[in-house]
C-alpha cells in the first residue's frame, strides 16, 4: 500500500529515475483492486440492462442516479491514475535499461506481451543513464550465486 501511496503522492508525474519491480507491481495490484471494486456496480447494472432489453422491458429504467454516480467516480479515478500509472511504467522500463518510449509497444498487437516481459525482468545492475540502482547494488558489488 505504501508503494501505491508513494506513486500517487510523491511521484505523480515523475518520469525520471527508476522503479523497482516491487514498487511497480504493488502499485499495479492495488490499482487493479480499486478499479475492480469501482467497476463492479457499473458492470452489474449493464448486465441487468442487457437482460431487461432481452426481456422486452424498458432499458432506461436501469440507468438510475446511483449508476451514474458510480460511473462518474470510476471515470474520475481512471483519469486521476492515468498519469501515475504511465509514470511508474516508464520508471520501471528505465530500471531494466530500456527507454520509456518502449511503452508505446502497447499500441501494437501483442506488444503488451513484450512489455509484460520487460516489467518482470530484474533491475539492470549498477547505475544506468536513468540513475542509480534502487536496490542499492553498485557496479563493483558481487552478485549472489543462484543455485538452479
Amino acid at each position: 500500500m505504501n508503494d501505491y501511496i508513494n506513486a500517487i503522492r510523491n511521484n505523480y508525474a515523475n518520469f525520471q529515475g527508476r522503479a523497482r519491480r516491487r514498487e511497480y507491481w504493488m502499485y499495479t495490484l492495488i490499482n487493479a483492486i480499486i478499479t475492480f471494486v469501482l467497476a463492479m456496480p457499473i458492470s452489474g447494472v449493464l448486465m441487468g440492462l442487457a437482460m431487461q432489453t432481452d426481456a422486452g422491458m424498458d432499458p432506461s429504467a436501469a440507468l438510475t442516479g446511483s449508476t451514474l454516480i458510480f460511473a462518474a467516480i470510476y471515470a474520475l479515478y481512471a483519469l486521476a491514475t492515468f498519469i501515475p500509472s504511465l509514470a511508474i511504467a516508464v520508471r520501471r522500463l528505465h530500471d531494466t535499461g530500456k527507454s520509456g518510449w518502449w511503452y508505446l509497444l502497447n499500441l501494437v498487437p501483442f506488444g503488451s506481451l513484450v512489455i509484460l516481459v520487460f516489467m518482470v525482468l530484474d533491475s539492470e545492475g549498477g547505475s544506468n543513464k536513468w540513475g542509480p540502482n534502487p536496490k542499492g547494488v553498485t557496479d563493483g558489488a558481487p552478485v549472489p550465486v543462484q543455485n538452479w
